[in-house]
């Protein structure tokens, strides 16, 4: 019985040694996959550094202004200017909605119902 309970012992202890091993490696691969997607993240967020410098770049006002002059005929965009903008108390806004008040009841009924009164 003795020897049985130590084939036994050794058979768990290996099984137990294979599923530790298996799981290192699973852990390991799982680590490596982390450091690629921090690098495609870091890689990115410089993409997208440089496209919102190239935007601000490309949005700056002068070149704007010119781009309006050189395609006047035709866009016919005109020049911004402060005159162009208005106040808030200028803005139109929507009148509220007014809310009924239910203040006596209506009998509703189907129109079977009605035909059956009216016969009464």
């Amino acid at each position: 019985m003795r020897g049985f309970f130590y084939v036994v012992s050794a058979l768990v202890v290996m099984a137990l040694a294979f599923w530790a091993y298996h799981e290192n490696y699973q852990t390991q691969q799982a680590l490596r996959e982390v450091k690629q997607l921090q690098r495609q993240i870091g890689s990115a967020r410089e993409q997208l550094g440089v496209l919102r410098a190239e935007w601000a770049y490309l949005n700056r006002p002068e070149r704007l202004r010119d781009l309006a002059e050189l395609n006047f005929e035709r866009l016919q965009l005109m020049p911004l200017a402060p005159e162009h903008f208005g106040d808030v108390s200028q803005v139109a806004y929507p009148r509220p909605v007014t809310r009924f008040e239910l203040n006596r009841t209506m009998d509703v009924s189907t129109a079977a119902a009605a035909a059956e009164e009216a016969t009464r």
